[in-house]
């Protein structure tokens, strides 16, 4: 891998990353475009890990209070009541599912899972999950001619089961395509979750698998050689900052604003691919991975 695919990689990783696209579709996407070799799941795992720094200085506040009030809840019974404590177990819970799924299916996901026309048909068929969310969020907030808006619940209403909800919706982004946050998000918008709740919750979510995904390639990649580290981790380093960027802008525009310019761009996008793959400007299948 050269320093300037590198860098372009390690962008599209950080600006994807919390938008709800799917980042790893970008990912091969770019890679396919370029004529480059598809930069692999390896690549994806470890760049995630610069994202995820984002996300733990974005949200430390918030994030040092519940691992406080988690670890206090282990011996003072009182604290098992708090807001915070039952968060952290949550989180716990949420990230079952794709730790199950991701260690069952690693094969899948670094071999057939990473076909240009899966991926169309979960950017598509995503994009439409996304949409129909989204307008039923908005109905809920507005309200209409015959009915008043509807409260959506907050993460102070979040329990054992809509967690684990979360998570099976996390766990789908495994296939590239899907997108972490528009899985999380779009099933939080169906659970009657507000907005801002949903989102919050996918980004504390995808901490413990995403770093814990990291670390395992990082094992891996140490033993096998399989990884051109000095790329890496500039690319790494790129996909903090350009991540960190987009998270503070992805939450003001989250608050109030529609997630259909996603939905279409997910679907044009789609369509397009399935469109290059049968006329044969595109090939299906991953060039050898670059490493």
């Amino acid at each position: 891998m050269s320093w300037f695919e590198s860098l372009v990689l390690g962008l599209v990783q950080g600006l994807t990353e919390f938008l709800p696209v799917s980042s790893s579709a970008h990912l091969r996407l770019t890679a396919a475009f370029s004529g480059w070799k598809d930069p692999g799941a390896a690549f994806t795992a470890i760049t995630q890990i610069g994202t995820e720094t984002a996300v733990l200085i974005y949200f430390r506040k918030d994030i040092g209070r519940i691992i406080s009030s988690w670890f206090r809840s282990l011996f003072d019974k009182a604290m098992r009541h708090n807001h915070d404590a039952q968060m952290g177990w949550l989180v716990i819970v949420g990230s079952i599912p794709i730790g199950v799924l991701g260690v069952t299916l690693k094969d899948q996901i670094e071999g057939p899972f990473r076909d240009l026309r899966i991926t169309a048909t979960m950017l598509i068929v995503i994009g439409v999950v996304i949409g129909i969310a989204d307008r039923m969020a908005a109905r809920d907030e507005t309200g209409g001619r015959h009915r008043a808006p509807k409260q959506r619940k907050t993460l102070e209403n979040l329990g054992v089961k809509d967690g684990l909800i979360f998570g099976l919706c996390q766990a789908c982004a495994l296939i590239p395509g899907v997108s972490r946050s528009g899985a999380t998000i779009s099933g939080g918008l169906f659970m009657g979750y507000r907005r801002e709740a949903a989102a919050r919750y996918s980004f504390l979510l995808a901490i413990p698998a995403v770093l814990a995904s990291g670390a395992f390639e990082v094992k891996d990649s140490l033993g096998e050689g399989h990884v051109d580290w000095p790329p890496t981790l500039f690319a790494t380093v790129i996909a903090f900052a350009s991540g960190y960027a987009v998270i503070a802008w992805f939450m003001k525009w989250i608050s109030n604003k529609s997630f259909m310019p996603f939905v279409w761009y997910r679907i044009a996008l789609g369509v397009a691919i399935i469109a290059l793959v049968g006329a044969g400007v595109l090939s299906p299948h991953a060039a050898e991975s670059a490493g």
